[in-house]
């Protein structure tokens, strides 16, 4: 569970250099080819009022988080992508209750950003990219 703590504080890690660069280059170039799907998708879920703050599961392997937007190799893609709301990460105790404040004062613009949580080998954690300018 995540919790308050220096070690690991919900969002201060996201985006920061120590996560593999490696793989935020995979999952950016990955993202570009579903990005419009995931804009769209992100604008219906605020717009029929499921979640103000719409995450995007991104795993190469089945998770059991979320549900399926764009499967593998769907766009040329290499990486599932599952929609799903802090609330589920809440319910299956990978976020505590306590944090949940913290991740919606620092959830960015949606509009702009997309909300990923990147699971990968070791690494699994809530990363912002921005949605490419048209």
């Amino acid at each position: 569970m995540i919790h308050h703590s220096n070690e690991n504080t919900l969002l201060d890690d996201a985006n920061s250099p120590d996560v593999n660069r490696k793989l935020m280059s995979q999952v950016s170039g990955d993202f570009v080819k579903v990005a419009e799907q995931l804009r769209e998708a992100s604008y219906q879920i605020r717009k029929r009022g499921f979640s103000d703050h719409p995450v995007f599961v991104v795993a190469r392997k089945p998770v059991e988080i979320g549900q399926l937007l764009i499967g593998q190799k769907e766009l040329t893609n290499e990486w599932d992508y599952k929609a799903t709301f802090i609330d589920e990460f809440v319910q299956r105790g990978l976020v505590g209750p306590e944090s949940v404040d913290l991740f919606k004062e620092n959830y960015k613009n949606p509009d702009e950003y997309c909300c990923l949580f990147v699971i990968e080998g070791d690494f699994a954690g809530f990363v912002y990219i921005p949605f490419p300018e048209d």
